[in-house]
């Protein structure tokens, strides 16, 4: 029995030196993600935030476990313990619920449009990223049917950005052949609602209504969701056109980044935060 026993606890601080380890690894990821953050380098605050959050889950575990081994502690480390585990399991739930509205989202719909709207991503200095790209390359596309139609380009100057995401976008789409005299700039958004809101001003500019207008939104297929929902919360009548994101590790980090900024945006919707 003595050796059972001793065979259990040398299985057991293995255990839990594998998660110190993989605790220690990911803290020190995000350490680094952290250092690439401040030189605004773009995505990596994607890694920096995943990294930190599950580095955190574990430590969380091993200290309700070292608890729950201690005699005077175990009683609460116990009901503690159980409370982590069932908000672990309603968190996975709600990301699976959030992943499955996000990819419901992610088609381009065939329809009769009034205006393309494609919605900012970052710079590197004057070069569109490869995000960037992706939205402005199936924009052109789904312009090579509707040549009459006009695009807004919207999105303001981030950190390291030598120019306005809008004005690096017109350069794009006009050095491929797209009729500059239909782009029009929107250069003040720094979020999606400003996108969106800031075009509809910028329809009613040129003479669109927008109570009747059809809207077309490109944007990643990660992002069709959010953009769509919020575009209804503004009573836009909006399509979406879903611009396929490069390198599936980079489409994955987008995913997971989408649940959160989708979840302060239902908040905002229901009053719960303020903007």
């Amino acid at each position: 029995m003595e050796i059972c026993s001793s065979i259990i606890k040398r299985r057991i601080m293995r255990r839990r030196i594998t998660l110190l380890i993989v605790a220690a690894t990911l803290a020190a990821a995000a350490l680094l993600c952290l250092a690439f953050v401040f030189r605004n380098v773009p995505g990596v605050e994607i890694i920096f935030f995943i990294a930190l959050f599950f580095s955190l889950l574990i430590l969380i575990f091993l200290l309700l476990h070292t608890l729950r081994a201690n005699e005077k502690y175990s009683k609460v480390a116990k009901v503690l313990q159980r409370c982590f585990l069932i908000c672990l399991a309603v968190g996975v739930a709600g990301f699976l619920i959030l992943q499955g509205l996000i990819l419901s989202a992610a088609l381009t719909e065939d329809a009769e449009v009034d205006c393309i709207i494609i919605l900012g991503a970052g710079l590197y200095g004057e070069t569109p990223s490869r995000i960037l790209v992706s939205r402005l390359d199936a924009g052109l596309e789904y312009l090579s049917a509707r040549d009459d139609v006009p695009i807004i380009v919207s999105g303001g100057q981030g950190p390291g950005e030598s120019i306005t995401e809008a004005e690096a976008m017109r350069r794009y789409l006009v050095r491929r052949g797209a009729d500059e005299s239909l782009i029009w700039k929107e250069e003040s958004s720094t979020s999606t609602w400003e996108n969106l809101s800031y075009s509809l001003a910028l329809m009613e500019e040129n003479g669109l209504d927008v109570s009747t207008a059809t809207i077309a939104i490109v944007t990643n297929e990660f992002h069709l969701y959010r953009a769509k929902h919020i575009a209804g919360t503004m009573g836009i009548n909006a399509v979406g056109v879903s611009a396929q994101t490069p390198y599936p590790t980079l489409r994955l980090l987008y995913h997971v980044r989408e649940v959160p900024a989708l979840l302060k945006d239902f908040l905002l919707g229901a009053g719960v935060l303020v903007a």
